[in-house]
Protein backbone atom coordinates (compact mmCIF):
# COMPACT_ATOMS: atom_id res chain seq x y z
CA UNK A 1 0.00 0.00 0.00
CA UNK A 2 1.06 3.77 -0.63
CA UNK A 3 0.75 7.17 0.73
CA UNK A 4 -0.84 9.78 -1.80
CA UNK A 5 -0.44 13.23 -1.68
CA UNK A 6 -2.17 15.64 -3.73
CA UNK A 7 -0.46 18.94 -3.42
CA UNK A 8 -3.68 21.07 -4.34
CA UNK A 9 -1.53 24.21 -4.44
CA UNK A 10 0.71 22.93 -7.01
CA UNK A 11 -1.52 20.00 -8.57
CA UNK A 12 0.86 17.42 -8.09
CA UNK A 13 0.40 14.36 -6.77
CA UNK A 14 3.17 12.24 -4.99
CA UNK A 15 2.94 8.44 -4.15
CA UNK A 16 4.98 7.17 -1.23
CA UNK A 17 5.97 4.22 0.22
CA UNK A 18 4.55 3.66 4.05
CA UNK A 19 7.07 4.25 6.12
CA UNK A 20 7.87 1.94 8.75
CA UNK A 21 6.52 4.44 11.65
CA UNK A 22 2.84 4.07 9.92
CA UNK A 23 2.80 0.59 8.52
CA UNK A 24 1.11 -1.12 11.58
CA UNK A 25 -1.37 1.65 11.13
CA UNK A 26 -5.13 2.69 9.90
CA UNK A 27 -8.03 4.43 10.52
CA UNK A 28 -8.05 6.73 13.74
CA UNK A 29 -4.51 5.83 14.66
CA UNK A 30 -2.77 6.77 10.99
CA UNK A 31 -4.96 9.92 10.54
CA UNK A 32 -3.85 11.18 13.90
CA UNK A 33 -0.54 10.48 13.60
CA UNK A 34 0.03 11.92 10.41
CA UNK A 35 -1.69 14.89 11.70
CA UNK A 36 0.63 15.10 14.87
CA UNK A 37 3.13 14.81 12.52
CA UNK A 38 2.32 17.02 9.93
CA UNK A 39 -0.08 19.62 10.89
CA UNK A 40 0.82 23.04 12.82
CA UNK A 41 -1.12 22.51 15.83
CA UNK A 42 -1.73 26.33 15.94
CA UNK A 43 -2.39 26.94 12.11
CA UNK A 44 -6.20 28.40 11.00
CA UNK A 45 -7.75 25.43 10.32
CA UNK A 46 -9.13 26.88 7.07
CA UNK A 47 -5.49 27.98 6.14
CA UNK A 48 -3.15 26.30 3.64
CA UNK A 49 -1.46 25.03 6.66
CA UNK A 50 -3.88 22.48 7.41
CA UNK A 51 -4.04 19.10 6.13
CA UNK A 52 -6.85 16.55 5.40
CA UNK A 53 -6.49 12.87 5.82
CA UNK A 54 -8.44 9.89 4.60
CA UNK A 55 -7.59 6.26 6.04
CA UNK A 56 -9.18 3.20 5.32
CA UNK A 57 -8.95 1.33 8.55
CA UNK A 58 -6.46 -2.14 8.87
CA UNK A 59 -9.40 -4.27 8.12
CA UNK A 60 -11.08 -2.54 5.19
CA UNK A 61 -11.61 -4.09 1.56
CA UNK A 62 -11.71 -7.60 3.09
CA UNK A 63 -14.15 -10.23 3.83
CA UNK A 64 -14.04 -9.20 7.64
CA UNK A 65 -17.76 -8.12 8.23
CA UNK A 66 -18.89 -4.60 9.41
CA UNK A 67 -15.31 -3.10 8.13
CA UNK A 68 -15.95 -0.56 5.64
CA UNK A 69 -15.56 2.59 8.15
CA UNK A 70 -14.00 5.24 6.12
CA UNK A 71 -11.71 7.76 9.14
CA UNK A 72 -10.92 11.51 7.94
CA UNK A 73 -8.60 13.50 9.93
CA UNK A 74 -7.65 17.09 10.39
CA UNK A 75 -7.63 19.93 12.60
CA UNK A 76 -10.94 20.89 13.48
CA UNK A 77 -12.60 24.43 12.79
CA UNK A 78 -15.12 23.80 15.01
CA UNK A 79 -13.45 22.44 18.28
CA UNK A 80 -9.71 23.44 17.07
CA UNK A 81 -8.91 20.38 18.63
CA UNK A 82 -7.57 17.29 16.48
CA UNK A 83 -10.07 15.57 14.87
CA UNK A 84 -11.23 12.35 13.63
CA UNK A 85 -14.25 11.47 11.63
CA UNK A 86 -15.92 8.36 10.93
CA UNK A 87 -17.95 7.40 7.66
CA UNK A 88 -19.53 4.54 6.47
CA UNK A 89 -20.19 4.30 2.31
CA UNK A 90 -18.39 2.25 -0.16
CA UNK A 91 -15.02 5.02 -0.16
CA UNK A 92 -13.02 3.00 3.01
CA UNK A 93 -12.86 -0.33 0.71
CA UNK A 94 -12.12 1.40 -2.57
CA UNK A 95 -9.85 2.97 -1.68
CA UNK A 96 -8.20 0.11 0.37
CA UNK A 97 -8.84 -2.06 -2.39
CA UNK A 98 -6.69 0.42 -4.37
CA UNK A 99 -3.55 0.16 -2.11
CA UNK A 100 -4.09 3.21 -0.82
CA UNK A 101 -2.98 3.73 2.84
CA UNK A 102 -3.91 7.17 3.14
CA UNK A 103 -5.19 10.00 1.05
CA UNK A 104 -3.61 13.52 2.45
CA UNK A 105 -4.68 16.79 0.90
CA UNK A 106 -2.05 19.71 1.13
CA UNK A 107 -2.57 23.25 0.27
CA UNK A 108 -5.43 25.37 -1.30
CA UNK A 109 -6.23 24.69 -4.78
CA UNK A 110 -6.65 28.36 -6.82
CA UNK A 111 -10.17 26.70 -8.61
CA UNK A 112 -12.50 24.27 -7.53
CA UNK A 113 -11.70 20.82 -7.88
CA UNK A 114 -12.74 17.25 -8.26
CA UNK A 115 -10.25 14.48 -7.54
CA UNK A 116 -10.38 10.74 -9.69
CA UNK A 117 -8.98 8.30 -8.00
CA UNK A 118 -8.16 5.20 -10.24
CA UNK A 119 -5.77 2.37 -10.68
CA UNK A 120 -3.87 5.22 -12.76
CA UNK A 121 -3.64 7.11 -9.68
CA UNK A 122 -5.26 10.88 -8.88
CA UNK A 123 -5.91 13.01 -10.88
CA UNK A 124 -7.13 16.62 -10.92
CA UNK A 125 -10.35 18.05 -12.48
CA UNK A 126 -11.80 20.89 -12.74
CA UNK A 127 -15.52 21.27 -10.82
CA UNK A 128 -17.07 23.86 -12.50
CA UNK A 129 -20.58 21.03 -13.71
CA UNK A 130 -20.99 20.89 -9.41
CA UNK A 131 -20.03 23.46 -7.91
CA UNK A 132 -23.24 25.00 -5.95
CA UNK A 133 -25.23 21.89 -6.18
CA UNK A 134 -26.19 19.91 -3.05
CA UNK A 135 -24.99 16.04 -2.14
CA UNK A 136 -27.86 14.45 -4.14
CA UNK A 137 -27.54 15.98 -7.55
CA UNK A 138 -23.40 16.42 -7.21
CA UNK A 139 -23.45 12.51 -6.85
CA UNK A 140 -25.90 12.08 -9.82
CA UNK A 141 -23.76 14.45 -11.96
CA UNK A 142 -20.39 12.78 -11.48
CA UNK A 143 -21.45 9.03 -11.33
CA UNK A 144 -23.55 10.15 -15.00
CA UNK A 145 -19.85 10.90 -16.06
CA UNK A 146 -17.58 8.39 -14.27
CA UNK A 147 -19.53 5.43 -14.00
CA UNK A 148 -22.23 4.44 -12.19
CA UNK A 149 -20.26 2.30 -9.51
CA UNK A 150 -17.89 4.87 -8.72
CA UNK A 151 -17.82 5.76 -5.13
CA UNK A 152 -18.35 9.43 -4.23
CA UNK A 153 -17.37 11.76 -1.54
CA UNK A 154 -18.51 15.93 -1.57
CA UNK A 155 -19.66 18.28 0.51
CA UNK A 156 -22.61 20.54 -0.16
CA UNK A 157 -23.37 24.13 0.04
CA UNK A 158 -22.61 24.37 3.93
CA UNK A 159 -18.88 22.88 3.24
CA UNK A 160 -18.06 25.41 0.45
CA UNK A 161 -18.95 27.76 2.37
CA UNK A 162 -16.95 26.56 4.95
CA UNK A 163 -19.35 26.72 7.77
CA UNK A 164 -18.15 25.07 11.24
CA UNK A 165 -20.92 22.12 11.24
CA UNK A 166 -20.59 21.09 7.39
CA UNK A 167 -20.13 17.36 7.10
CA UNK A 168 -18.12 15.29 4.19
CA UNK A 169 -20.62 12.92 2.35
CA UNK A 170 -20.26 9.83 1.56
CA UNK A 171 -22.14 8.06 -1.27
CA UNK A 172 -23.50 4.46 0.24
CA UNK A 173 -23.77 1.25 -2.05
CA UNK A 174 -27.12 3.27 -3.94
CA UNK A 175 -24.63 6.14 -4.39
CA UNK A 176 -26.82 8.17 -1.77
CA UNK A 177 -24.74 10.78 -0.10
CA UNK A 178 -25.91 9.27 3.19
CA UNK A 179 -23.30 8.00 5.11
CA UNK A 180 -21.26 11.62 6.79
CA UNK A 181 -17.84 12.24 8.10
CA UNK A 182 -20.65 14.27 10.54
CA UNK A 183 -18.75 15.83 13.52
CA UNK A 184 -15.59 18.41 14.00
CA UNK A 185 -16.69 20.61 10.72
CA UNK A 186 -14.28 18.66 8.32
CA UNK A 187 -16.75 19.64 5.60
CA UNK A 188 -15.65 23.04 6.09
CA UNK A 189 -11.82 21.90 5.52
CA UNK A 190 -12.23 19.84 2.49
CA UNK A 191 -14.34 23.25 1.27
CA UNK A 192 -11.22 25.75 2.33
CA UNK A 193 -9.51 23.55 0.29
CA UNK A 194 -11.49 23.87 -2.84
CA UNK A 195 -12.11 20.31 -2.95
CA UNK A 196 -15.73 19.81 -4.21
CA UNK A 197 -15.78 15.65 -4.51
CA UNK A 198 -13.83 13.07 -5.07
CA UNK A 199 -14.44 9.91 -7.28
CA UNK A 200 -13.11 6.03 -6.72
CA UNK A 201 -13.28 4.14 -9.37
CA UNK A 202 -11.75 0.32 -8.28
CA UNK A 203 -12.23 -1.11 -11.53
CA UNK A 204 -9.22 -3.50 -11.93
CA UNK A 205 -7.71 -2.69 -8.91
CA UNK A 206 -5.33 -4.85 -7.28
CA UNK A 207 -7.21 -5.65 -3.89
CA UNK A 208 -5.95 -6.23 -0.41
CA UNK A 209 -3.12 -8.60 0.00
CA UNK A 210 -4.19 -11.32 2.64
CA UNK A 211 -0.86 -13.13 4.01
CA UNK A 212 -2.99 -16.10 5.33
CA UNK A 213 -6.37 -16.46 3.42
CA UNK A 214 -7.70 -19.68 5.52
CA UNK A 215 -6.78 -18.44 8.73
CA UNK A 216 -8.19 -14.71 7.85
CA UNK A 217 -11.76 -16.36 6.81
CA UNK A 218 -11.90 -19.19 9.49
CA UNK A 219 -11.52 -15.63 12.26
CA UNK A 220 -13.88 -13.68 10.13
CA UNK A 221 -16.13 -16.70 9.75
CA UNK A 222 -16.50 -17.16 13.20
CA UNK A 223 -16.60 -13.18 13.75
CA UNK A 224 -19.62 -12.66 11.99
CA UNK A 225 -21.47 -15.75 13.44
CA UNK A 226 -20.56 -13.97 17.05
CA UNK A 227 -22.23 -10.42 15.93
CA UNK A 228 -25.38 -12.50 14.51
CA UNK A 229 -25.65 -14.54 17.79
CA UNK A 230 -25.51 -11.48 19.71
CA UNK A 231 -28.92 -9.69 20.85
CA UNK A 232 -28.29 -6.29 20.01
CA UNK A 233 -26.14 -6.66 17.10
CA UNK A 234 -27.77 -9.64 15.26
CA UNK A 235 -31.52 -8.81 16.89
CA UNK A 236 -32.29 -5.15 17.97
CA UNK A 237 -30.06 -3.23 15.28
CA UNK A 238 -31.42 -4.75 12.45
CA UNK A 239 -34.75 -5.08 13.08
CA UNK A 240 -35.31 -1.39 14.90
CA UNK A 241 -31.89 0.18 13.91
CA UNK A 242 -30.68 2.86 16.46
CA UNK A 243 -34.13 4.94 16.73
CA UNK A 244 -34.75 1.94 19.14
CA UNK A 245 -33.07 3.76 21.90
CA UNK A 246 -35.35 6.86 21.39
CA UNK A 247 -37.72 4.77 24.21
CA UNK A 248 -34.84 3.00 25.76
CA UNK A 249 -33.06 6.49 26.65
CA UNK A 250 -36.53 8.91 27.16
CA UNK A 251 -37.77 5.60 29.96
CA UNK A 252 -34.70 5.67 31.24
CA UNK A 253 -34.64 9.51 31.68
CA UNK A 254 -31.89 10.04 30.04
CA UNK A 255 -33.34 11.16 26.54
CA UNK A 256 -32.54 15.34 26.41
CA UNK A 257 -35.48 17.32 26.10
CA UNK A 258 -35.88 21.06 25.18
CA UNK A 259 -32.39 21.87 24.83
CA UNK A 260 -31.17 19.66 27.55
CA UNK A 261 -34.09 20.99 30.31
CA UNK A 262 -35.52 17.59 30.94
CA UNK A 263 -34.70 13.72 30.47
CA UNK A 264 -38.39 12.57 29.22
CA UNK A 265 -40.13 13.50 25.85
CA UNK A 266 -43.82 13.31 25.73
CA UNK A 267 -44.05 12.56 22.12
CA UNK A 268 -40.86 10.41 22.37
CA UNK A 269 -43.66 7.28 21.09
CA UNK A 270 -44.36 9.22 17.85
CA UNK A 271 -41.17 9.13 16.93
CA UNK A 272 -39.49 6.00 18.50
CA UNK A 273 -37.67 3.09 16.30
CA UNK A 274 -41.19 0.71 16.57
CA UNK A 275 -43.00 3.98 15.46
CA UNK A 276 -40.14 4.36 12.42
CA UNK A 277 -40.15 0.60 11.50
CA UNK A 278 -44.13 0.38 10.78
CA UNK A 279 -44.20 3.79 9.15
CA UNK A 280 -41.26 2.42 6.90
CA UNK A 281 -42.61 -1.01 5.89
CA UNK A 282 -46.55 0.65 5.42
CA UNK A 283 -45.02 2.95 2.81
CA UNK A 284 -42.88 0.37 0.86
CA UNK A 285 -39.29 1.71 2.70
CA UNK A 286 -36.39 -0.92 3.92
CA UNK A 287 -36.34 -1.06 7.50
CA UNK A 288 -33.08 -2.30 7.41
CA UNK A 289 -30.47 -1.59 5.39
CA UNK A 290 -26.22 -1.77 5.38
CA UNK A 291 -24.24 1.65 5.61
CA UNK A 292 -21.40 -0.14 3.93
CA UNK A 293 -20.32 -3.18 1.97
CA UNK A 294 -20.11 -6.05 4.05
CA UNK A 295 -22.00 -4.65 7.13
CA UNK A 296 -23.91 -8.44 8.66
CA UNK A 297 -25.49 -5.75 11.74
CA UNK A 298 -27.90 -3.33 8.76
CA UNK A 299 -28.97 -1.17 11.57
CA UNK A 300 -29.65 1.63 8.53
CA UNK A 301 -33.17 2.04 6.81
CA UNK A 302 -34.68 3.95 3.95
CA UNK A 303 -37.81 5.79 4.55
CA UNK A 304 -40.11 7.06 2.18
CA UNK A 305 -42.56 10.04 2.83
CA UNK A 306 -46.28 9.43 2.84
CA UNK A 307 -46.50 9.07 -1.51
CA UNK A 308 -44.30 5.56 -0.97
CA UNK A 309 -41.33 7.95 -2.68
CA UNK A 310 -38.15 8.11 -0.96
CA UNK A 311 -37.10 10.72 0.95
CA UNK A 312 -34.42 9.91 2.97
CA UNK A 313 -31.85 6.86 4.48
CA UNK A 314 -29.87 6.98 6.85
CA UNK A 315 -31.92 8.14 9.77
CA UNK A 316 -30.31 7.34 12.77
CA UNK A 317 -31.24 7.59 16.67
CA UNK A 318 -28.73 10.80 16.72
CA UNK A 319 -30.59 12.89 14.30
CA UNK A 320 -34.19 11.49 15.07
CA UNK A 321 -33.35 13.09 18.89
CA UNK A 322 -31.51 16.23 17.79
CA UNK A 323 -33.71 17.97 16.02
CA UNK A 324 -37.17 15.70 17.54
CA UNK A 325 -37.10 15.49 21.36
CA UNK A 326 -34.29 17.98 21.88
CA UNK A 327 -36.55 20.74 19.95
CA UNK A 328 -39.87 18.87 20.71
CA UNK A 329 -40.67 17.86 17.36
CA UNK A 330 -42.65 14.97 17.08
CA UNK A 331 -43.42 14.46 13.41
CA UNK A 332 -41.21 11.77 12.17
CA UNK A 333 -41.94 13.05 8.72
CA UNK A 334 -40.61 16.58 9.58
CA UNK A 335 -37.92 15.22 10.91
CA UNK A 336 -36.64 12.89 8.19
CA UNK A 337 -37.03 16.62 5.72
CA UNK A 338 -34.54 17.88 8.40
CA UNK A 339 -32.28 14.47 7.95
CA UNK A 340 -32.52 15.10 4.08
CA UNK A 341 -31.84 18.68 4.39
CA UNK A 342 -28.58 18.39 6.21
CA UNK A 343 -27.21 15.32 3.94
CA UNK A 344 -27.56 17.34 0.83
CA UNK A 345 -26.56 20.44 2.26
CA UNK A 346 -23.24 18.93 4.28
CA UNK A 347 -24.32 19.20 7.44
CA UNK A 348 -23.48 17.32 11.05
CA UNK A 349 -27.41 16.93 12.22
CA UNK A 350 -26.06 16.63 15.85
CA UNK A 351 -24.18 20.00 15.99
CA UNK A 352 -27.59 21.51 13.94
CA UNK A 353 -30.24 19.80 15.69
CA UNK A 354 -28.29 20.92 19.00
CA UNK A 355 -28.07 24.43 17.23
CA UNK A 356 -31.78 24.49 16.55
CA UNK A 357 -32.61 23.84 19.96
CA UNK A 358 -30.26 26.64 21.61
CA UNK A 359 -31.55 29.12 18.77
CA UNK A 360 -35.46 27.94 20.00
CA UNK A 361 -34.48 29.02 23.40
CA UNK A 362 -33.00 32.57 22.63
CA UNK A 363 -36.27 33.13 20.75
CA UNK A 364 -35.48 32.56 17.05
CA UNK A 365 -38.29 30.11 16.77
CA UNK A 366 -40.73 28.51 18.91
CA UNK A 367 -39.82 24.71 20.40
CA UNK A 368 -41.86 22.18 18.63
CA UNK A 369 -42.38 24.54 15.21
CA UNK A 370 -41.10 22.17 12.58
CA UNK A 371 -42.72 24.08 10.01
CA UNK A 372 -40.05 27.04 10.78
CA UNK A 373 -37.55 24.87 11.44
CA UNK A 374 -37.78 23.67 7.97
CA UNK A 375 -37.82 27.22 6.31
CA UNK A 376 -34.72 27.80 8.45
CA UNK A 377 -33.15 25.49 6.24
CA UNK A 378 -34.49 25.54 3.33
CA UNK A 379 -34.09 29.24 3.01
CA UNK A 380 -31.34 30.39 5.56
CA UNK A 381 -28.96 27.53 6.07
CA UNK A 382 -29.31 26.81 2.09
CA UNK A 383 -28.77 30.00 0.64
CA UNK A 384 -26.09 31.54 3.41
CA UNK A 385 -27.81 34.34 4.14
CA UNK A 386 -26.75 36.20 7.68
CA UNK A 387 -28.72 34.30 9.87
CA UNK A 388 -28.05 30.86 7.80
CA UNK A 389 -24.59 31.17 8.33
CA UNK A 390 -24.96 31.97 12.31
CA UNK A 391 -26.37 28.76 12.74
CA UNK A 392 -24.43 26.93 10.30
CA UNK A 393 -21.45 28.03 12.67
CA UNK A 394 -22.78 25.54 15.30
CA UNK A 395 -24.42 25.50 19.10
CA UNK A 396 -21.72 27.65 20.40
CA UNK A 397 -21.49 30.56 17.83
CA UNK A 398 -25.67 30.90 17.73
CA UNK A 399 -25.86 30.68 21.48
CA UNK A 400 -23.36 33.64 21.99
CA UNK A 401 -24.76 35.21 19.37
CA UNK A 402 -28.12 35.34 20.62
CA UNK A 403 -27.42 35.58 24.19
CA UNK A 404 -27.87 31.88 25.33
CA UNK A 405 -26.47 30.69 28.70
CA UNK A 406 -27.18 27.17 28.49
CA UNK A 407 -25.45 25.63 25.97
CA UNK A 408 -24.94 22.29 25.74
CA UNK A 409 -21.37 21.75 24.10
CA UNK A 410 -17.56 20.74 25.25
CA UNK A 411 -14.35 22.16 23.27
CA UNK A 412 -17.48 24.34 21.44
CA UNK A 413 -18.60 21.00 20.03
CA UNK A 414 -22.60 20.01 20.67
CA UNK A 415 -23.49 17.49 23.28
CA UNK A 416 -25.36 14.40 21.55
CA UNK A 417 -28.45 12.35 22.60
CA UNK A 418 -27.55 11.35 26.14
CA UNK A 419 -27.87 13.77 28.49
CA UNK A 420 -25.19 13.57 30.87
CA UNK A 421 -26.46 14.29 34.14
CA UNK A 422 -29.05 10.93 33.92
CA UNK A 423 -25.99 8.99 31.65
CA UNK A 424 -22.79 9.63 33.59
CA UNK A 425 -20.37 7.51 32.10
CA UNK A 426 -21.39 9.19 28.54
CA UNK A 427 -21.06 12.34 30.47
CA UNK A 428 -17.18 11.67 31.35
CA UNK A 429 -16.15 11.09 27.86
CA UNK A 430 -18.29 14.11 26.41
CA UNK A 431 -16.33 16.59 29.10
CA UNK A 432 -12.76 14.80 28.44
CA UNK A 433 -12.41 13.25 24.51
CA UNK A 434 -9.87 14.46 22.47
CA UNK A 435 -12.49 15.96 20.07
CA UNK A 436 -15.17 18.11 22.21
CA UNK A 437 -18.00 16.15 23.37
CA UNK A 438 -18.70 12.88 21.85
CA UNK A 439 -20.58 10.02 22.70
CA UNK A 440 -19.03 7.44 19.79
CA UNK A 441 -15.34 8.12 21.93
CA UNK A 442 -16.48 5.89 24.83
CA UNK A 443 -20.02 4.89 24.50
CA UNK A 444 -20.65 4.60 27.78
CA UNK A 445 -23.73 3.31 27.14
CA UNK A 446 -23.27 0.26 26.84
CA UNK A 447 -22.68 -0.21 30.65
CA UNK A 448 -24.90 2.61 31.86
CA UNK A 449 -28.15 1.95 30.04
CA UNK A 450 -27.79 -1.38 27.68
CA UNK A 451 -26.12 -3.69 30.43
CA UNK A 452 -23.79 -4.78 27.90
CA UNK A 453 -20.36 -5.80 29.20
CA UNK A 454 -21.99 -5.25 32.65
CA UNK A 455 -23.60 -2.70 34.68
CA UNK A 456 -22.73 0.98 35.95
CA UNK A 457 -25.30 2.62 37.73
CA UNK A 458 -26.39 5.87 35.13
CA UNK A 459 -27.33 7.99 37.79
CA UNK A 460 -23.99 7.43 40.17
CA UNK A 461 -20.40 8.40 40.05
CA UNK A 462 -18.71 5.43 41.25
CA UNK A 463 -17.69 3.04 38.41
CA UNK A 464 -17.85 5.86 35.50
CA UNK A 465 -13.99 7.43 35.31
CA UNK A 466 -12.98 3.68 34.42
CA UNK A 467 -15.40 2.85 32.23
CA UNK A 468 -15.26 6.04 29.88
CA UNK A 469 -11.56 5.07 30.32
CA UNK A 470 -11.59 1.51 29.54
CA UNK A 471 -14.26 2.65 26.57
CA UNK A 472 -11.63 5.52 24.94
CA UNK A 473 -9.25 3.14 24.79
CA UNK A 474 -10.95 0.20 22.59
CA UNK A 475 -12.75 2.32 20.88
CA UNK A 476 -9.70 4.09 19.61
CA UNK A 477 -8.53 0.55 18.83
CA UNK A 478 -11.81 -0.16 16.92
CA UNK A 479 -11.88 3.63 14.75
CA UNK A 480 -8.18 2.17 13.83
CA UNK A 481 -9.26 -1.25 12.00
CA UNK A 482 -12.14 0.01 10.12
CA UNK A 483 -14.60 -1.73 11.90
CA UNK A 484 -18.07 -0.73 12.92
CA UNK A 485 -18.53 1.14 17.00
CA UNK A 486 -21.03 -1.42 17.07
CA UNK A 487 -19.18 -4.54 16.77
CA UNK A 488 -18.21 -3.32 20.26
CA UNK A 489 -21.78 -4.38 22.06
CA UNK A 490 -20.63 -8.24 21.09
CA UNK A 491 -16.66 -7.66 21.46
CA UNK A 492 -18.01 -6.49 25.39
CA UNK A 493 -20.62 -9.51 26.16
CA UNK A 494 -18.33 -12.49 24.10
CA UNK A 495 -15.02 -13.34 25.43
CA UNK A 496 -14.15 -14.92 22.52
CA UNK A 497 -14.57 -12.09 19.69
CA UNK A 498 -11.96 -9.33 20.39
CA UNK A 499 -9.35 -12.12 20.06
CA UNK A 500 -10.94 -13.01 16.40
CA UNK A 501 -10.52 -9.48 15.35
CA UNK A 502 -6.71 -9.70 16.44
CA UNK A 503 -6.53 -13.18 14.48
CA UNK A 504 -7.77 -11.23 11.40
CA UNK A 505 -5.28 -8.58 11.85
CA UNK A 506 -2.76 -11.45 12.43
CA UNK A 507 -4.04 -13.42 9.57
CA UNK A 508 -4.00 -10.10 7.15
CA UNK A 509 -0.67 -9.02 8.04
CA UNK A 510 1.56 -11.33 8.74
CA UNK A 511 1.66 -10.64 12.38
CA UNK A 512 1.59 -11.98 16.05
CA UNK A 513 0.07 -9.48 17.50
CA UNK A 514 -1.48 -10.02 21.12
CA UNK A 515 -5.02 -8.42 23.44
CA UNK A 516 -2.27 -6.43 24.95
CA UNK A 517 -1.00 -4.79 21.80
CA UNK A 518 -4.50 -4.03 20.80
CA UNK A 519 -5.08 -2.39 23.67
CA UNK A 520 -1.94 -0.49 23.87
CA UNK A 521 -2.24 1.06 20.34
CA UNK A 522 -5.63 2.58 21.75
CA UNK A 523 -3.72 4.15 24.44
CA UNK A 524 -1.07 5.15 21.97
CA UNK A 525 -3.52 7.02 19.84
CA UNK A 526 -5.25 8.93 22.62
CA UNK A 527 -1.87 9.77 23.40
CA UNK A 528 -1.28 11.25 20.20
CA UNK A 529 -4.01 13.07 20.25
CA UNK A 530 -3.65 14.66 23.68
CA UNK A 531 0.14 15.52 22.57
CA UNK A 532 -1.46 17.37 19.21
CA UNK A 533 -4.22 19.01 21.57
CA UNK A 534 -1.78 20.14 24.38
CA UNK A 535 0.69 22.03 21.96
CA UNK A 536 -2.51 23.94 20.45
CA UNK A 537 -3.31 25.25 23.82
CA UNK A 538 -5.97 23.08 25.66
CA UNK A 539 -5.59 22.12 29.04
CA UNK A 540 -7.28 20.03 31.59
CA UNK A 541 -9.74 23.35 32.43
CA UNK A 542 -11.13 22.41 28.91
CA UNK A 543 -11.74 19.09 29.92
CA UNK A 544 -15.20 20.31 31.39
CA UNK A 545 -18.72 20.63 31.16
CA UNK A 546 -20.78 23.81 30.57
CA UNK A 547 -22.03 25.61 33.99
CA UNK A 548 -25.35 24.29 33.30
CA UNK A 549 -25.23 20.84 33.40
CA UNK A 550 -23.48 21.34 36.89
CA UNK A 551 -26.18 23.17 38.40
CA UNK A 552 -29.37 22.21 37.25
CA UNK A 553 -30.97 19.18 38.13
CA UNK A 554 -32.23 16.76 35.11
CA UNK A 555 -35.85 16.01 35.78
CA UNK A 556 -37.13 12.96 36.49
CA UNK A 557 -34.28 11.95 38.48
CA UNK A 558 -33.04 15.77 39.37
CA UNK A 559 -29.43 14.76 39.21
CA UNK A 560 -26.51 16.80 38.10
CA UNK A 561 -22.92 16.22 36.55
CA UNK A 562 -21.10 16.66 39.80
CA UNK A 563 -17.28 15.37 39.09
CA UNK A 564 -14.61 16.86 40.49
CA UNK A 565 -11.71 18.79 38.12
CA UNK A 566 -9.59 15.41 39.61
CA UNK A 567 -11.59 13.35 38.70
CA UNK A 568 -12.08 13.91 35.54
CA UNK A 569 -8.08 14.71 35.19
CA UNK A 570 -7.74 11.37 35.71
CA UNK A 571 -9.31 9.44 32.90
CA UNK A 572 -5.92 10.39 31.25
CA UNK A 573 -3.53 10.83 34.33
CA UNK A 574 -3.63 7.53 34.87
CA UNK A 575 -2.91 6.66 31.11
CA UNK A 576 0.14 9.19 30.88
CA UNK A 577 1.45 8.77 34.28
CA UNK A 578 2.01 5.01 33.06
CA UNK A 579 3.98 6.60 29.65
CA UNK A 580 5.70 8.84 32.00
CA UNK A 581 7.14 5.57 34.36
CA UNK A 582 8.22 3.49 31.08
CA UNK A 583 10.02 6.05 29.49
CA UNK A 584 11.96 6.43 32.70
CA UNK A 585 12.33 3.03 33.11
CA UNK A 586 13.72 2.57 29.50
CA UNK A 587 16.38 5.64 30.17
CA UNK A 588 17.76 3.68 33.22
Amino acid sequence: MKLFRVDLTNKKVKIQEVPQAYAALGGRALTSKIILDEVDPNCNPLGKKNKLVFAPGLLSGTSAPSSGRLSVGGKSPLTGTIKESNAGGVASQKLARLGIKALILEGIADEWQVLKISKDGVELLDALDVVGKGNYETGDVLRGKFGEKAGVISIGPAGEHKMSSASIAVADMEGRPVRHAGRGGLGAVLGSKKVKAMVIDDQGAPGVEVKDKEAFKEAAQAFSKMLLAHPVCGQGLPTYGTAVLINVLNEAGGLPTENFKTGRFDGADKISGETMYDTINARGGKPTHACHPGCVMRCSQVYHDEKGEYLTAGFEYETIWAFGANCKIDNLDALAKLDRYCDDLGLDTIEMGVTLGVAMEGGVLPFGDYEGALKLFSEDVANATPLGRILGQGAEFTGTAYGVTRIPTVKRQAMPAYDPRAVKGVGVTYATTTMGADHTAGYSVTANILKVGGFVDPLKNDGQIDLSRNLQIATAAVDSTGLCLFVAFAVLDVPEALPKVVDMLNAQYGLTLTLDDVTELGKTVLKWEREFNKKAGFTNAHDRMPEFIVEEGCPPHNTTFDFTGEQLDSVFSVIEDVAMDQAAASKE
